[in-house]
C-alpha cells in the first residue's frame, strides 16, 4: 500500500526525522490557509499523487509550457494561482504513463534554502534477506539518470535484521554522502531514525529524494532534512497497523484492484488480452509466461489463493470481464487444500451469473480432480477442458483466435 508524501512525512516525524513544516489541502482556500500558517517568505505547492517525477511532470489540461506538479510561490496570491492550476487537473509523469493521475490533494510546505541534495532509500533485498539502504551524493530529479550513467555514485549498505541498525551503518551512510563534522552526525542520526520507522511500520520501500543539506543559518549551522518522501507498506502486515491502513487513498488505485481487495484477491491489471484466474502466485507467474510463449499476452495477474469460494470465484470472473481488452479466460487451478470439485462448482456458478461471452479454458489438477472435471463437463456451458498447463495455453490462444 502506498501513501501520499504529506502522510509519509507526518509518519516519519513521529520517529524524530527532521521535515519542513507543511499542511495538506483539498481545496484552493485550504491551500491558501495552509500557507498562511507557515513562516514564509517562500511556499512550495506540491501535487499529491502516488507517482514520482512530479516536478518534471506536465498537466494535460495546461499545455506543454505550463509548470509541473511542484511549484515555488513567493506570495499567498501565487499559492492560490498554483493551487487553482493543479487541483482537479491530470498530471502526467514518467511514472504515471500517458494516462496520468488526477490531482485531488495538495501539500503546502515551507520553502527550504538548499545547499546540497542527496538520495537515500531503503527496501527489502530479496536476494540476501536483508534491508538495503541505498545512498548517493547525487539526489534530486535526475536520480534515475545517475543510476543509469554513473552507478559508481550509488552506495548500497546492507543491514541484517537480526543485528539491526548499528553505529557502523550510520557511519557508512555519512561517509558515502561525504559529510563531515556536525552534518556527519546528523546524517547518522537520520539514517537510524529512518531504519526504525521502516522496521516498526513494516515498510516495503522508503525513498527520500531529496535528502537535503540546508544553507547555514545566521549562527552558521546547517541541517539535514527530509524534503520529499515516498513510502509503501507490506500489505500482508497491515493488520498490525490499523492507523496506517486508514491512510489508504483508493482514488489513487486501479478500481479493479480495489474491488479485488474486498474479496482478498491478489489482482494486478496488465496490458494483454487473456484473462487469468489461478491459485498460487508462483503458478500464476508460470501461467502468464506460458501464455506469452504461445503468442498472446496476459491481461492480468489474479491469484484467488488457497481458500477460494463460489463468491470469490464469481467476483474474480466479474473483475476479469470488466476489462474490455479481455478476449478469453484461462483458469488454472491446482487443488491441494482447495478441492477441484469446489472450484468447478464456483466456475460454473460464476460463468452463469456473469453471462460469460468469451472463450473459457479450464485446467484442473489435484484433489477430487475427476469430480471437478465431471461438473464442468455436465454444466451445459462451453467450457474447454485442458489436461495440463501447456495444453491449456495452446487451447485458450486457439479459442481466442477462432472467435476473432
Amino acid at each position: 500500500m502506498n501513501i501520499h508524501e504529506y502522510q509519509a512525512k507526518e509518519l516519519l516525524a513521529k520517529f524524530g526525522v527532521a521535515v519542513p513544516a507543511g499542511y495538506p489541502a483539498l481545496t484552493v482556500d485550504e491551500a491558501v490557509a495552509a500557507a498562511g500558517k507557515l513562516p514564509g517568505p517562500l511556499y512550495v505547492v506540491k501535487a499529491q499523487i502516488h507517482a514520482g517525477g512530479r516536478g518534471k511532470g506536465k498537466f494535460k489540461e495546461l499545455g506543454p509550457d505550463a509548470k509541473g506538479g511542484v511549484r515555488l510561490s513567493k506570495t499567498l496570491d501565487e499559492v492560490r494561482t498554483n493551487a487553482t492550476d493543479m487541483l482537479g487537473k491530470t498530471l502526467v509523469t514518467i511514472q504515471t504513463g500517458e494516462a496520468g493521475k488526477q490531482v485531488g490533494r495538495l501539500y503546502i510546505t515551507d520553502g527550504a534554502d538548499i545547499a546540497k541534495e542527496y538520495y537515500l532509500s531503503m527496501l527489502v533485498d530479496r536476494a540476501t534477506g536483508r534491508i538495503a539502504m541505498i545512498v548517493s551524493t547525487e539526489g534530486g530529479m535526475d536520480i534515475e539518470e545517475v543510476a543509469h550513467s554513473t552507478p559508481e555514485k550509488i552506495t548500497t549498505i546492507t543491514i541484517d535484521p537480526a543485528e539491526g541498525f548499528q553505529p557502523h551503518h550510520g557511519r557508512a551512510v555519512a561517509f558515502a554522502l561525504k559529510l563531515k563534522g556536525d552534518l556527519n552526525k546528523q546524517a547518522q542520526k537520520v539514517a537510524s531514525q529512518l531504519y526504525d520507522a521502516f522496521i516498526a511500520t513494516d515498510m516495503e520501500m522508503l525513498e527520500i529524494n531529496p535528502l537535503i543539506e540546508t544553507a547555514p543559518d545566521s549562527s552558521g549551522a546547517a541541517k539535514i532534512q527530509v524534503l520529499d518522501a515516498k513510502v509503501s507498506f507490506d500489505g500482508n502486515a497491515l493488520f498490525r497497523h490499523a492507523e496506517i491502513a486508514a491512510l489508504r487513498d483508493e482514488t489513487e488505485e486501479d478500481p479493479a484492484e480495489v474491488e479485488a481487495s474486498k474479496y482478498d484477491l491478489a489482482y494486478i491489471k496488465l496490458d494483454g488480452d487473456i484473462g487469468c484466474m489461478v491459485n498460487g502466485a508462483g503458478l500464476a507467474m508460470a501461467t502468464m509466461d506460458i501464455i506469452k510463449l504461445n503468442g498472446m499476452f496476459p491481461a492480468n495477474f489474479l491469484d484467488v489463493g488457497g481458500g477460494a469460494t463460489t463468491e470469490k470465484v464469481t467476483a474474480a470472473f466479474k473483475i476479469i470481464l470488466a476489462d474490455p481488452a479481455v478476449k478469453g479466460i484461462l483458469v488454472n487451478i491446482f487443488g491441494g487444500i482447495m478441492k477441484c470439485d469446489t472450484i468447478a462448482e464456483g466456475i460454473v456458478t460464476a460463468a452463469k451469473e456473469v453471462n460469460l461471452s468469451v472463450p473459457l479454458v479450464v485446467r484442473l489438477e489435484g484433489t477430487n480432480v475427476d469430480q471437478g472435471k465431471a461438473i464442468l463437463a455436465n454444466s451445459g456451458l462451453a467450457i474447454v477442458p485442458a489436461d495440463d498447463l501447456g495444453d491449456a495455453a495452446k487451447k485458450i490462444v486457439a479459442e481466442v483466435k477462432k472467435a476473432a
